[in-house]
């Protein structure tokens, strides 16, 4: 795989939630989703080629996948990447949705 494929394969969604939006609010951060072998390096390269914006910081964590009790026993959600970008000021990303 060559790195411009990589590049759109590293990023799988925008995080929407209370959190991201303060974080969006106070300190120009937005989360995403991201593959689990991911490195700071290919998400800030991703992140500035697809909005075309400058990353200032990247900051990942590993979230492990929930525990869930299914009718034929014990289940595990899958573990996941989330990374917050924080993006040079007075720019911004647009993540709405189409409705």
């Amino acid at each position: 795989m060559s790195i411009q494929e990589r590049i759109y394969k590293v990023i799988l969604a925008p995080i929407q939630s209370e959190k991201s939006a303060m974080a969006t609010e106070l300190s120009n951060q937005y989360g995403f989703k991201v593959t689990t072998d991911a490195s700071k390096a290919e998400i800030k390269a991703a992140v500035e080629k697809l909005y075309d914006v400058t990353v200032v910081g990247v900051r990942t964590l590993n979230v492990a996948g929930k525990t869930k009790r299914t009718r034929y026993g014990i289940g595990k959600r899958n573990d996941w990447k989330k990374a917050y970008v924080r993006v040079q000021e007075g720019q911004e990303i647009d993540l709405q949705v189409a409705d």
